[in-house]
């Protein structure tokens, strides 16, 4: 099953930093956020990878298209036709579909803008400025067992960005955004989705948050999975030094790989 990570949008503007680079491209230890959240989908199976860029996106691409050279051993032979022989590589398994989703293109715009690579079939999709300790194997089981067009992962922090209205069965009855009113839970991203979501998606001034999501819920099909372990967004520099304090001690608990 393909990722999809939103990774195109000027985000919030954290430090100095993040007006030079796209958000999902700031460091987290010595990565960006980006390759950490890539890590968490490969070590529960999940390998390939479509990044819808936008803002700065050249620097995701040359990023990963140096990444490969810099995680081998390699011979450059300028003696011979200027031949270069890997030798071994350290680098990931991974497929990473870089696709230039517009500047000012919306949420739901850039999704639907990467449709012909995912196809008719269900996809992953997820933010590219926050990291879990979420178990995706557990999330793909729940959204496969019921059948609806969408699942999202819910989470219960003081941030509100997308709130959910949920019933015992896990039902989303509905979906706002931003309030400051209750303690509900909030959309956290790692969403599955059935290939029907493209029909609700207009074009590039649609927020994927707002009629897709919204419309989902008033038919039913959109349910939560209620993640109740770490999750923890970047949109600001004390989260983002958080982060760096948490990599750096060893203590980070979305790193599940070695």
């Amino acid at each position: 099953m393909k990722v999809v990570i939103l990774a195109g949008g000027y985000g919030t503007r954290i430090s100095e930093e993040s007006h030079l680079k796209p958000k999902p491209m700031i460091e987290i230890g010595e990565k960006p956020i980006l390759w950490h959240i890539m890590k968490e989908y490969s070590y529960y199976g999940f390998d390939e990878f479509i990044v819808c860029c936008g803002y700065k996106q050249h620097l995701i691409k040359e990023w990963f298209a140096d990444y490969y050279l810099y995680n081998c051993d390699v011979t450059f032979d300028f003696t011979k036709d200027d031949r270069m022989e890997v030798h071994s590589s350290f680098a990931e398994p991974w497929k990473v579909t870089l696709v230039d989703t517009g500047l000012n293109t919306m949420t739901g715009g850039r999704v639907k803008r990467i449709q012909k690579y995912v196809g008719n079939e269900p996809f992953m999709l997820t933010y590219g400025d926050g990291v879990s300790d979420i178990n995706i194997k557990e999330l793909l089981r729940f959204h496969q067992g019921h059948g609806k067009m969408i699942t999202l992962t819910a989470v219960n922090v003081e941030q509100r960005f997308g709130v959910l209205d949920i019933n015992d069965l896990g039902e989303i009855n509905s979906f706002r955004e931003k309030s400051i009113s209750d303690g509900s839970r909030i959309n956290a991203g790692y969403m599955v989705c059935q290939p029907e979501i493209f029909n609700y998606i207009a074009g590039d001034n649609t927020v994927f948050e707002r009629e897709p999501l919204e419309a989902a819920a008033k038919m039913g099909e959109l349910m939560a999975y209620r993640h109740n372990g770490y999750w923890q967004c970047m949109d600001t520099k004390r989260e983002k030094e958080k982060l760096d304090d948490l990599w750096n001690t060893g203590m980070a608990p979305w790193k599940k790989w070695e």
